[in-house]
């Protein structure tokens, strides 16, 4: 059985979790052939990318279906304000206005998570770390039926 989708995600030697998105370049000849190696399989890809204009283009210009948008800044700064927000919301909505499906996530947590998925042309949300962390505590179940709550309250005040 094969997946039904495969999100590329830039990872350093010594990092212990994604800290930013890909840099994608024109270029990129071993990014081009993954990309084509997945899709020939009938794969859908999408890009791990920071919530930039440029990159989203750029994945566009790559002949990728779906992006995700890299929500790290906001992760570090949700508390102190809403710049990195905005920037998550402008990218989201750009990348469905260009034709992407539009996902999100890195840091993204029972307290922050609210914001983002309010945010109406995010379709996907990759919550992985904060939900087993606290299924250690409160079982899966629990944890996912908290964290689809929180979101689905986002989505429908």
């Amino acid at each position: 059985m094969k997946p039904f989708q495969a999100t590329l995600v830039p990872e350093k030697r010594r990092e212990i979790t994604t800290e930013g998105g890909l840099a994608l370049r024109r270029g990129d000849r071993r990014l081009r052939d993954a990309i084509a190696r997945l899709q020939d399989a009938g794969i859908r890809v999408s890009l791990f990318i920071d919530p930039s204009r440029q990159a989203i283009d750029m994945a566009r210009t790559l002949g990728v279906p779906a992006i995700e948008i890299h929500t790290g800044r906001y992760a570090h700064s949700w508390h102190r304000g809403d710049a990195a927000l905005k920037e998550v919301r402008r990218a989201a909505a750009h990348g469905k206005k260009i034709g992407l499906a539009v996902h999100a996530g890195h840091g993204l947590t029972y307290q922050n998570v609210q914001p983002v998925a309010a945010i109406p042309e995010i379709e996907e949300l990759n919550i992985g770390h904060s939900i087993v962390s606290n299924a250690v505590f409160w079982g899966l179940e629990e944890a996912v039926r908290r964290m689809k709550t929180l979101v689905e309250t986002a989505r429908n005040p």
